[in-house]
This record gives C-alpha cells, sequence and structure tokens, in this order.
C-alpha cells in the first residue's frame, strides 16, 4: 500500500497519536506516497463527469490537502481554483508541487466548518475528506457549502457502493473503524477517521435539508456490482434560490 517513499510505521504511529491536524501537519511531505490521496484514476473520472456538466466559473476545493482536487477544477473551471484546508503543512506542500496551466490558484488555510467565503463559487468539490467529519457534524458542513455557492452551483463529490456484509472489505473498514474508536476512547487529542458512517442515503437527506437538489451519476469507469448498481457514484448536489435552513 505504500512506496519506498511513504512514512514509515514509526511516523504513521506519531501521527494517528496526533490530533487530525497536526497529524497531517507531519504526514504532508510524505503525503502524495501514501494510500490516503485519492487515486487519479477516481480524479479523472470526476473530471470527465463535471467536464459533460460544466464548464464552471469559479471553483473551491473542500478540505484540498496537498492539491490533487484542484487539478480537477483547473480542468473544468475558467475563472479561479480555489483550494481550503486547515493543515498549514499540507497547503505548503500543495503550493510547492501545483501545475502550471489553467486558471489561477489559490490556497486558503480554514476550518471547512467555518469557510470564510461568500456566495461567489459556481463549483464546490471534495474527495476522500468526509470521514474526518462526526456524521453530527454533516449538517453544519453541508450548510457551509450552500453558503458559499451562487444559486444553481454544484457540490459534487465521488462516493464509492459499500463492501458487501461478509467481504474482506466490509470486516477490514469495520476493524479500522473499531480500532479507531478505540484509540480515541483511550487517547487525547481525539482523531477522527471514521468511513463506515458517510452513507449514501445519510448523505443525500442532509444535503437535501440544508437547500440541495441531489442527482447521482455513475461512474461507469469503475464497472457495477451483480446488482447492477455502480460500484462508484459522483454526488452532485444543486443549490437551490432557497436558504439554507
Amino acid at each position: 500500500m505504500f512506496t519506498a517513499q511513504g512514512p514509515t510505521f514509526r511516523e504513521l504511529a506519531v501521527q494517528a497519536l496526533s490530533s487530525v491536524e497536526h497529524g497531517y501537519d507531519l504526514l504532508a511531505p510524505k503525503f502524495d506516497h501514501t494510500p490516503f490521496r485519492t487515486p487519479d484514476t477516481v480524479l479523472d473520472a470526476v473530471a470527465g463527469a463535471l467536464g459533460r456538466i460544466g464548464p464552471f466559473g469559479r471553483g473551491l476545493d473542500l478540505c484540498c490537502g496537498t492539491g490533487a482536487g484542484l487539478d480537477v477544477l483547473r480542468a473544468v473551471c475558467r475563472e479561479q481554483a480555489v483550494g481550503v484546508d486547515f493543515s498549514t503543512a499540507m497547503l505548503a506542500v500543495g503550493r510547492e508541487r501545483a501545475r502550471p496551466g489553467g486558471p489561477p490558484a489559490h490556497w486558503v488555510r480554514a476550518d471547512a466548518r467555518r469557510l470564510p467565503f461568500g456566495p461567489v463559487f459556481d463549483l464546490v468539490v471534495s474527495f476522500g475528506a468526509f470521514g474526518h467529519f462526526l456524521p453530527r457534524e454533516l449538517p453544519g458542513l453541508f450548510a457551509q457549502v450552500h453558503g458559499v455557492l451562487r444559486p444553481g452551483g454544484r457540490f459534487a463529490f465521488p462516493l464509492t457502493a459499500p463492501a458487501r456484509p461478509g467481504s474482506g472489505g466490509y470486516w477490514a473498514m469495520l476493524g479500522f473503524d473499531a480500532a479507531m474508536r478505540v484509540r480515541n476512547a483511550l487517547w487525547r487529542p481525539p482523531f477522527v477517521m471514521y468511513y463506515r458512517p458517510f452513507r449514501l442515503g445519510t448523505v443525500r437527506a442532509e444535503l437535501e435539508r440544508v437547500g440541495f437538489a441531489v442527482q447521482l451519476h455513475a461512474l461507469e469507469e469503475f464497472g457495477r456490482r451483480d446488482d447492477g448498481s455502480p460500484r462508484c457514484r459522483m454526488v452532485v448536489a444543486t443549490r437551490e434560490d432557497t436558504p439554507a435552513r
């Protein structure tokens, strides 16, 4: 799972015993060499799907990390691409490794739960960050996204189908979440990283509650399961001309 350029076991252990912010500050120089970075196959699939919907004007990458999602924005946005993250080191690595071309990119340090923007964006994307938010935080997070989009603006992110109960992936994810709960019960500060609670039904209900209209786009590059359902979807939530509740 890790390349030779990735973090050592000791470095991962130190990160796991830190806060989320400090942990990612420590991991930043080697983050792109870990499986935590969103794979290019997913980024390319989302960029292709958004290209069929767009183009867009200004875009925001929520919890941008080292900026892989910013490359998606710069491919589909004409005016500006902004990355926001609360890890100073992740932002610094992103600035250093930013690719040339496309609209100008800007990097902003901020908490996604308190975004320092008005309704100026046409598109918000996010990749792999939702496990760092507790279920009770989702309504506030989605309300923040709603508030920075112009009417008609879109919030888009990939969402993979959950592993089949009893499969290897199911037990691996269950074991990971259980280990994180034990860690957080025994150690402070907590490190929030739970991916199983972020399910389509819950996510869709919370998005609609704050004023989004939700559509699902199958990412056919990843195929379909035995029952015909997509292995991976792109969720597209559109801000309607009504205020968030």
